[in-house]
């Protein structure tokens, strides 16, 4: 089985690297270099050819190479879903990002239908520890790259909470003020949690228990740690008075949780060891890139930050038998190629280094 992939890709003034051009032949690739040499920024770029803010969720005016700060670009030519494409997506100093498809100017939810990409940094180990809010995000991630227009549903629906939320915090009462948006909230939102249900349900059944990481069982819960209403609208205008008391929608696919449990030992993953942990989402991505493969034919593209660094030799080659057999290009960063000798001849080897202040490709 094939998969999506980046062929070419260029970097203007993008964080450390003030021109840097890449081409890769579809394999998993290794990317080596010292801490600080620029090897996450690769991923970064990589990452923002997908709906988003990317990896590290940066503003676009943090993103420009400094101390120029003239803004930056980046361009790629990709093996997509239905074709071949290039994508271009940049920002001009004190401006907003801006997208381009095969030379016409497009959405950044547009970027979805053209690439699936998934991702794990080390930002993400506590994951499962942290506040609800990055849980989400996963989620919303993972969902993001089975449906598309789930980007949509959530921009609508963050639209009219935010506008439900001016009214709550100006004190108003009159329903009819209400009323429209929380249709529109209600419309959005119960698409969100569909999606979200969803994804949940094909990355269970992409499971795969031979595998050397551990199955995560996973649900989707309301603020409370119970279910999400089942009628939105008519929790919203029943909740009325209680949120302007509170001063925030207090209710809603913006306040639910994912949950996960370690399936084999039945604990939930906050109660697992550090390296469980670990396990667990790496066996997430593998479950969300093998439902993909199998729904669309080609499998995403994969960026996995120091991931290799956190596991046994062991792991590690499991971890890159399972990448190609799915047939994924994986770009994977480390500080040494020792971490990647079981890839072997199956994978390209890219080494980075820090020169003055930018980053350059070893040749």
């Amino acid at each position: 089985m094939g998969g999506l992939a980046i062929e070419t890709l260029t970097l203007a003034h993008f964080r450390s690297h003030r021109a840097t051009r890449l081409a890769f032949d579809g394999r998993p690739v290794a990317i080596v270099g010292p801490n600080g040499a620029g090897k996450t920024n690769i991923l970064e770029a990589v990452s923002l050819l997908s709906p988003g803010r990317g990896l590290r969720r940066a503003a676009a005016e943090d993103l420009a190479r400094k101390p120029e700060a003239v803004g930056w670009k980046i361009a790629a030519t990709v093996r997509g879903l239905s074709a071949a494409h290039e994508l271009e997506t940049w920002a001009e100093a004190g401006e907003p990002r801006q997208v381009r498809i095969d030379g016409k100017a497009a959405t950044q939810a547009s970027l979805g239908r053209a690439l699936r990409i998934l991702w794990l940094v080390p930002a993400m180990d506590r994951l499962w520890i942290e506040a609800a809010e990055g849980r989400r995000r996963f989620l919303d991630r993972m969902t993001l790259s089975f449906h598309p227009e789930h980007a949509e549903h959530s921009l609508i629906y963050e639209k009219a909470m935010r506008d439900r939320n001016r009214l709550i915090r100006d004190q108003v009462t009159d329903p009819h003020w209400y009323a429209a948006l929380e249709a529109r909230m209600a419309e959005a939102g119960e698409a969100i949690t569909r999606n979200r249900h969803a994804a949940l349900a094909r990355i269970g059944a992409a499971a795969d228990l031979t595998s050397a990481f551990p199955t995560a069982d996973l649900s989707l819960v309301g603020p409370d740690g119970g279910e999400e209403p089942s009628d939105l609208a008519l929790a919203l205008a029943e909740g009325r008075r209680r949120d302007i008391a509170a001063g925030r929608t207090l209710v809603g696919p913006h306040r639910a949780d994912l949950l996960a449990r370690f399936a084999a030992k039945d604990v939930p993953a906050d109660q697992c060891s550090t390296g469980e942990q670990k396990a667990l989402l790496i066996s997430l991505i593998l479950a969300n890139a093998r439902a993909l493969a199998q729904d669309l034919g080609k499998a995403p593209i994969l960026l996995l930050d120091e991931v290799a660094a956190h596991l046994d030799e062991q792991r590690r080659a499991a971890l890159y038998d399972e990448i190609c057999a799915l047939g994924a290009q994986a770009l994977m960063t480390g500080t040494e190629a020792d971490l990647f000798a079981a890839l072997g001849d199956r994978g390209q080897r890219l080494r980075i280094l820090d020169r003055n202040g930018s980053s350059m490709v070893d040749a």
